[in-house]
């Protein structure tokens, strides 16, 4: 195990998610902040959001991706040198363009940084698949998902901070040059093998995935899986901070407890859950880390029950960021587990494209269901709600079985 743990396909996935995972609240949290301060519209600023939508639509060129091959580094390699070479280019250009002058000029600049870096992911997600064996999946994907949240953080904590002491010119230009690790990563890696069958057509890029998709046995299942498994889970966290303010707790401890040691607890479940994926296997561990999920959702219900201790907050806050974490990891190695290496970019990137609908559709109504039902009862309801995708496990990923082979 310890092999597996420090071989460099792990360090490389660690660098990738950091890669992946800066860009994302650099058109959201930090430039939300700086159009602020530069007295842009409320209105505008909501808006903003919208540069977003290449992550949920990135299944549209993503058999482009699969199809062609570039002329140096490789087939994964290539595409992805170029993606980062764009992204520090149009980071930095974010930093540049003001926001006092040309507000849509930075919401033009902001998209480009979105579209590089969604077409990045697409890469990043076929490269992990296509690079790890499948018994080094399940740590491989929890270690990308730690380097994801690491990229973040460094984005909305450090980067806010640095915004104090330094312009947002200067902010952004930083976060340039943070993505170069990514680039030098990319170059000393190694370029997976290509599966026998890679399209040799537009035309198979864009429908054998499907094909091929859609004739396994439980397809269905699969997909209404992915949909369901997070669901209670997502739905909860989405009334976490209002929930917490009408508990009677600071901002304060919010902040301490939250935000501080719960981003370390999940940090530390992702991980934890990567080590027990080597040992169970992804279709255990769905078992395991869903039950786990369901239960630390459930105890939500008890801190609203008995009230602002922060002792208990800090307990349940651990709890769900653990589990949460571990179900995360072992979500995301089961999407790549599923995908045919011939077509893993367009397989990958529309089920996380779906992954991402309960985030949405799912959170929108939980205003009204809280006031319907209180906070004690909403909480037991979106536990009871992560069982639908428990038992969908039966279908597709017997406690029998402890991992899905394919192609």
């Amino acid at each position: 195990m310890l092999r597996i743990i420090f071989s460099g396909r792990m360090l490389v996935a660690l660098l990738m998610g950091f890669t992946c995972g800066l860009p994302l609240l650099l058109t959201i949290t930090l430039l939300q902040a700086r159009m602020k301060e530069a007295g842009v519209d409320l209105a505008l600023i909501g808006m903003m959001a919208l540069v977003g939508i290449p992550y949920t639509v990135k299944f549209l060129w993503a058999p482009f991706l699969d199809r062609y091959t570039l002329p140096f580094l490789g087939r994964r390699r290539g595409w992805l040198f170029v993606f980062q070479i764009c992204l520090i280019l149009s980071i930095a250009g974010l930093g540049i363009a003001d926001p006092g002058v040309n507000p849509w000029m930075v919401a033009f600049v902001a998209f480009v940084v979105t579209f590089f870096s969604a077409s990045q992911d697409i890469v990043v997600d076929a490269y992990r698949r296509e690079d790890l064996p499948d018994e080094e999946l399940g740590l491989g994907s929890s270690l990308y998902v730690n380097g994801y949240r690491v990229g973040m953080l460094l984005v909305s904590g450090g980067g806010m901070i640095m915004a104090d002491h330094i312009s947002f010119t200067a902010v952004y230009l930083v976060m340039a040059c943070a993505m170069i690790p990514g680039l030098i990563t990319t170059l000393l890696a190694r370029e997976p093998e290509p599966a026998v069958g890679i399209p040799g057509s537009l035309r198979e890029a864009v429908f054998d995935p499907l094909t091929e998709y859609f004739t396994r046995q439980g397809a269905v299942w699969i997909l209404a899986f992915i949909l369901l498994y997070k669901i209670g889970d997502t739905m909860a966290s989405s009334m976490t901070i209002p929930f917490y303010l009408d508990l009677g707790f600071s901002k304060t401890e919010i902040g301490a407890v939250v935000k501080l040691f719960g981003f370390w607890a999940t940090i530390s479940g992702t991980l934890i859950g990567g080590i027990v994926m080597i040992r169970l296997g992804i279709n255990r561990s769905l078992w395991v880390f869903g039950l786990l999920q369901a239960l630390s959702t459930g105890c939500f219900a008890l801190l609203a029950r008995v009230g602002p201790n922060i002792t208990l907050l800090s307990g349940v806050i651990g709890f769900e960021n653990l589990s949460s974490g571990m179900g995360t990891a072992a979500y995301v190695a089961f999407m790549a587990s599923i995908t045919d290496k011939r077509f893993t970019a367009t397989q990958y990137a529309l089920l996380s494209s779906l992954m991402g609908v309960p985030r949405v559709l799912a959170s929108a109504p939980t205003g009204f269901l809280v006031e319907a039902m209180g906070w004690e009862g909403f909480f037991v309801a979106c536990a009871l709600i992560a069982l639908p995708g428990m038992v969908l496990l039966i279908k597709f990923a017997p406690w029998s079985q402890p991992s899905r082979r394919l192609p």
